[in-house]
């Protein structure tokens, strides 16, 4: 039976920082999920991770990824991609082996497939250097991480309808919504240090 839920690590582990989402994809793997969730650890491989979802078809798909949003390092981010946020892709161009988030969604809708309701967890890296191993600040925000992602699986900090609230929550972890330059329709943001904060936009990185 095919996952009714897809979680998808996404990262360069020789890029330091940038192996946020496979190592959260590897913390996931020795959690006790709900029936139906697959963790998967794609690494660089984003166009494998666009057939895999076209074959599937999801109910819910949720990306892990290194976010570079110019908050502090070790800054949570929970982003609800649709698909007016998707660029256009050519098929013909797609690099297999550096294909951000929304790359992989474009090629996904291009091939008629659906990820299903998208959500993607993110981290603000410290450092994205040629090197192996989180920094320090990145790596202790994983743990958090892992709860983020429990809560959004058991359909928690979402509205009636199934969103991302829209709301300013203090737990030591900042949630926000939106990729590029699409104003936000749902986020929830809880800085680390304790400060309100209210993102508008991202530029998820590659």
């Amino acid at each position: 039976m095919s996952p009714h839920t897809m979680i998808a690590g996404i990262g360069n582990i020789f890029l330091r920082d940038d192996a946020f989402g496979v190592e959260l994809a590897q913390r996931l793997e020795s959690e006790q999920l709900p029936d139906g969730v697959q963790v998967v650890d794609y690494g660089i491989r984003g166009m494998h991770l666009a057939y895999d979802l076209l074959e599937i078809a999801p109910e819910t798909t949720i990306l892990l990824d290194a976010i570079p949003r110019g908050a502090d390092p070790g800054t949570l981010f929970v982003l609800e991609i649709g698909l007016d946020d998707l660029p256009s892709v050519d098929p013909s161009t797609v690099d297999s082996h550096g294909m951000a988030p929304d790359a992989v969604l474009a090629l996904l809708d291009n091939l008629g497939g659906s990820a299903g309701r998208t959500l993607l967890v993110g981290c603000q890296p410290a450092t994205t250097e040629e090197g192996m191993g989180l920094s320090e600040t990145v790596a202790a925000a994983l743990e958090q991480a892992v709860e983020m992602v429990k809560d959004l699986l058991h359909d928690k900090g979402k509205d009636g309808d199934g969103n991302v609230q829209e709301e300013v929550v203090r737990t030591g972890t900042d949630r926000a919504g939106v990729r590029g330059d699409v104003a936000a329709g749902g986020d929830r943001a809880v800085p680390q240090d304790q400060r309100d904060v209210k993102a508008t936009a991202a530029n998820p990185r590659r």
